[in-house]
């Protein structure tokens, strides 16, 4: 994938489908912007002539279904996902980090959209001919409803290709910047459309680690402006141990029938997964992963992505993604996480000899399930003596990752919070 042109990223990365129009709002709300995390919502594809299937199976004619542009659903689709037709979809979903252009593309003859941006839409459920089993954000967009937010006049999604990242300064991220100028358009005009509010943004996992980056690459003047309140729900601030799992051994989407070494190597090649993975300002020391040669620790991350077999991701790691995690500026808007705590969380991996290609042995320790208590409360400690930076703390215990924005009581919670947002007036 070296040296490829500029204009080949152009026609390969991700864009962005509008769905919403700038509708004056009569409303006492406050808008209210929601920012799914990784996986939560759709994304579509469309193969070129370029395209080179892995094998038959997987030739352009798959999958049966496309609009008449030869648009489908990639992400989620059950049929492309489980056997036979795991490799089909890993392939499709690759990423390439060409060292050239220092950016990601994805495979060759493979376009990508995320529909129906601005609109809540496409993060509700990931399949639409699934929707209990596939719902995501959908309950708490009706949670959201019931107290008079109305999608497209005060309430707005904000979906992305949540296999790219960002990089440091000095660094180009095509995908990623342009989702992030996206936001900040939806922001500006979310607000003219509702009389000049400022907004609430409301993120769920990644999607939060992606408004802190808008927020502290905006000058305070727009921040003071635009944003009323940032909510950020289970932020992995500081990564997860589950990321070392996941490109270790893989990761099987929580879909049954699907073997996670099949998927393995298009989960390493995700931006994403690699900003996910533990920082070693929040995880400094801890073991992260064991084997009989030795243990790896977050200051170790370089050395671990050489001994399981991908020493392509040490440069997009080190160059790119290192500069993210060494510091969480506060961006000097109220900022409120809401986490879930009591559910046990991968937190130390044993191996064997047998090596990577085996599922490992798990010590737990708390967290969401998902995300490490550590890195939950990770702006408590950064943001410790910043005067200036409100934050709230709120913990609810025994909700999980993905059960925060499904489950009743803990959507009353997410909820009061909001309400309470829009029922005061901060004096910054």
């Amino acid at each position: 994938m070296k040296g490829l042109g500029l204009n080949l990223i152009v026609g390969m990365a991700s864009m962005a489908v509008m769905w919403y129009t700038c509708q004056a709002a009569e409303s006492n709300l406050h808008p209210l912007i929601l920012v799914p995390g990784s996986g939560g919502n759709q994304l579509e594809a469309r193969l070129t002539e370029g395209y080179k299937p892995s094998s038959l199976l997987c030739s352009r004619l798959y999958p049966p279904v496309k609009d008449k542009e030869g648009w489908f659903r990639l992400w989620f689709d059950p049929a492309q996902v489980v056997a036979p037709f795991t490799q089909c979809f890993a392939h499709r979903m690759m990423l390439y980090y060409d060292q050239i252009l220092d950016d990601y593309t994805n495979a060759p003859g493979v376009e990508t959209r995320v529909p129906s941006f601005g609109s809540t839409r496409s993060l509700m459920h990931l399949d639409p001919r699934l929707k209990r089993i596939t719902a995501y954000m959908g309950p708490l967009v009706k949670s959201l409803e019931d107290i008079g937010y109305v999608d497209g006049e005060t309430l707005f999604g904000a979906p992305y290709d949540f296999r790219y990242g960002l990089a440091g300064d000095g660094h180009p991220s095509h995908v990623g910047t342009k989702f992030i100028e996206d936001l900040k358009d939806l922001v500006e005009n979310a607000s003219t459309c509702n009389g000049g509010k400022p907004v609430i943004l409301v993120s769920h996992s990644l999607g939060g680690l992606f408004v802190l980056q808008l927020l502290n690459r905006n000058p305070p003047s727009w921040r003071q402006q635009f944003i009323k309140h940032f909510v950020a729900v289970s932020t992995p601030w500081g990564g997860a141990v589950q990321e070392v799992h996941t490109l270790a051994s893989g990761y099987a989407l929580g879909v049954p029938l699907v073997d996670p070494l099949q998927v393995r190597e298009q989960q390493r090649s995700s931006e994403s997964n690699l900003w996910l993975l533990p920082s070693p300002k929040v995880f400094d020391g801890q073991p992260l992963l064991v084997t009989p040669n030795g243990t790896y620790t977050a200051n170790d991350i370089e050395h671990f992505l050489n001994d399981i077999g991908f020493p392509e991701g040490i440069l997009p790691y080190k160059s790119r993604i290192v500069p993210l995690l060494e510091h969480f500026p506060a961006p000097g808007v109220p900022v409120t996480c809401i986490i879930g705590s009591g559910v046990k969380t991968a937190e130390t991996l044993f191996y064997d000899d047998r090596g990577f290609d085996r599922q490992p042995e798990i010590v737990y320790g708390d967290g969401d399930g998902t995300v490490n208590m550590v890195s939950l409360l990770a702006l408590e400690s950064e943001w410790a003596d910043r005067a200036n930076q409100p934050l709230e703390m709120i913990t609810i215990e025994g909700a999980s990752h993905t059960s925060i924005i499904k489950d009743e009581d803990a959507l009353n919670r997410i909820v009061d919070e909001i309400s309470s947002i829009n029922s005061y007036v901060f004096s910054s």
